[in-house]
């Protein structure tokens, strides 16, 4: 079961894993174990997703998800296998965390009168500086 927080949680069973082998470090090992792993999610087909979290994953992790929404993250970034699961499954944790809470409205404000004048006066002042620059008599 992947916990992702109090009222989240993902059983494994939904999860498939691939492992392939790894590119990069490992010298002669590298060439005979399978150390990469690859996890597989369809995120359009869980029940375990609230149907609010859920949108807001396809929304903001649409180009990560394939053709029939499953979502492809791998690792390689260790040499053991167990740690690359590892690595998927916090990665998968983090992204669904960060779409868990709805995102809080916008309020709208009014700048400050004196962030306007202040604003104003910097208008008027680079006006000045440009119009000091020009060449005498073109003013039109």
């Amino acid at each position: 079961m992947l916990v992702v927080n109090s009222r989240l949680a993902i059983p494994l069973e939904e999860l498939q894993f691939t492992y392939s082998r790894s590119a990069g470090p490992g010298g002669q090992n590298v060439n005979k174990v399978s150390s990469k792993a690859t996890l597989h999610w369809n995120v359009l087909e869980t029940a375990n997703l609230p149907e609010d979290v859920r949108q807001r994953f396809l929304a903001r992790y649409a180009n990560r998800l394939n053709a029939s929404g499953e979502l492809v993250l791998s690792s390689q970034r260790y040499r053991e296998q167990r740690r690359n699961v590892a690595d998927c499954l916090s990665r998968l944790r983090q992204m669904i965390l960060e779409v868990a809470l709805p995102p809080t409205p916008r309020k709208a404000t009014k700048p400050s009168q004196g962030s306007r004048e202040r604003r104003l006066r910097q208008k008027k002042y680079l006006g000045e500086k440009k119009r000091s620059r020009q060449p005498p008599g073109s003013e039109s």
